[in-house]
């Protein structure tokens, strides 16, 4: 048998290998460096991993009754801080909204409560107002003439200057009357409407598309101006809703981005990213902002759906901190802390000062434990501070109630269903919108 010269060398090139790998290798010395570093280095970044936890007060005061709670929690003038709720609230009624979750269709909009009524959007584009008895009042439904139900998911509501608006996946902001569901004006969006309103005055401001801000006329529906921000392919169904100032708005986009502007006026003072992802997980390829911006004093904060969460200075967008935990919905700020969901399924209680962790609690995470079956994680909404408690409300059928100081539970209570949307609370009632088109009521 002829042996090549080429043969030969590749067996010594093996042999030399294994021989390599026979030896052991040195441990050099010196501090472990990732191969790729954050690329929010340098900017206050806070790594919270292995940090114990501790219990600490949450200097929060009393809980007051809120007769009212019209909108998602970033804007001051409009946030509910601590809404009174009893320590064991159980359910009282249950009232049909609608469509539920389907496999190509999913509700979104958290419930608004204004002035005797709730209202609710399911997945089918069908607003309806239900009385705080939970006696149906009038459902009003927005898809348009030349559509299905199916075409088009998602979307959010607003209560503010005496209407309710309601932003569809169809691409269209409605302002309706409270009272009757009569449609007072529709405005055309370019771009798909999933995203939360905030209402502040005279004005109503959202994002379409994941890409551009929009600030509207309540009475009108006439738009007073735009933003434009960078595309993004990658994004989650919904969108967070614009957090609002005296003097400010704030809009976050669908590939990370943040813009500040003047509100009234609409002239753009700052762009700021969420950058840097949390490693090992596929789903922080997801850049989306899941955690509205929140305006506490003056900073903001915001985080993504890739595992940050960010401080920023109001007036300029110059980053105070980040922090590797991603929320998931919107934060809830109380006693000097943040309050959120992560993108790990932990219940976390964050230090608003530096971004330092206080400590975290986990909840069910994959709906299936066999390694090859592990695809499908549980939601969690929330959390809400209500009645010296934090309140998740999950797609297992459960409510948990957590004590803020430590987060230890404290106690269950089953939603049939499973929720699909953030709690909310008003006139010590707490509100929850289940998979299977059903709005709850516990007391």
């Amino acid at each position: 048998m002829v042996v090549s010269s080429k043969t030969i060398l590749a067996a010594l090139v093996v042999l030399g290998t294994l021989a390599a790998c026979a030896k052991n290798d040195p441990i050099l010395p010196g501090p472990r460096e990732e191969i790729r570093p954050d690329a929010d280095e340098g900017f206050g970044l806070v790594d919270n991993a292995g940090r114990p936890n501790r219990t600490a007060p949450v200097p929060t005061g009393p809980a007051r009754v809120n007769a009212n709670w019209t909108q998602r929690s970033g804007t001051p003038a409009t946030r509910a801080d601590h809404p009174a709720l009893s320590p064991a609230p159980r359910r009282i009624w249950s009232a049909n909204i609608g469509s539920g979750d389907g496999s190509k269709a999913r509700i979104t909009a958290d419930p608004v409560v204004a002035n005797g009524r709730v209202f609710t959007l399911d997945s089918a584009a069908t607003v309806t107002a239900v009385s705080t008895g939970g006696k149906v009042l009038w459902s009003r439904n927005l898809v348009p003439l030349n559509d299905s139900a199916n075409d088009a998911s998602g979307g959010g509501l607003a209560h503010g200057d005496g209407k309710l608006f309601v932003t569809s996946g169809f691409g269209k902001l409605t302002a309706l009357d409270p009272a009757s569901g009569a449609v007072i004006w529709e405005q055309q969006l370019r771009g798909t409407g999933s995203g939360s309103p905030t209402v502040l005055g005279e004005m109503v401001y959202l994002v379409a598309g994941d890409d551009e801000a929009w600030a509207i006329d309540t009475d009108t529906g006439r738009v007073q101006w735009r933003l434009s921000a960078a595309p993004d392919a990658n994004n989650i169904l919904g969108g967070p809703a614009p957090a609002l100032s005296d003097k400010y708005a704030v809009f976050a986009f669908g590939a990370g981005e943040l813009q500040g502007a003047f509100r009234k006026g609409g002239l753009r003072l700052w762009d700021a990213q969420v950058a840097g992802r949390r490693s090992g997980l596929s789903q922080a390829l997801v850049t989306d902002v899941t955690g509205d911006p929140l305006i506490v004093g003056d900073r903001i904060y915001v985080g993504t759906h890739s595992g940050r969460l960010v401080a920023l200075k109001l007036g300029n967008g110059e980053r105070i901190w980040t922090a590797k935990e991603g929320p998931l919905s919107p934060i809830w700020p109380a006693g000097g802390s943040l309050f959120i969901i992560s993108d790990r399924n932990e219940l976390v209680r964050i230090n608003a000062e530096d971004g330092t962790r206080i400590w975290s609690h986990k909840l069910p995470f994959f709906t299936k434990d066999r390694p090859r079956k592990k695809a499908e994680i549980y939601a969690h909404y929330g959390p809400v501070l209500a009645g010296g408690q934090l309140v998740v409300a999950s797609n297992d059928g459960l409510i948990r109630f957590f004590d803020p100081a430590s987060g230890a539970l404290r106690r269950t209570v089953e939603v049939p269903g499973g929720a699909t949307a953030n709690p909310v609370v008003a006139g010590g009632t707490l509100y929850v919108v289940s998979t299977n088109g059903r709005l709850h009521a516990f007391r």
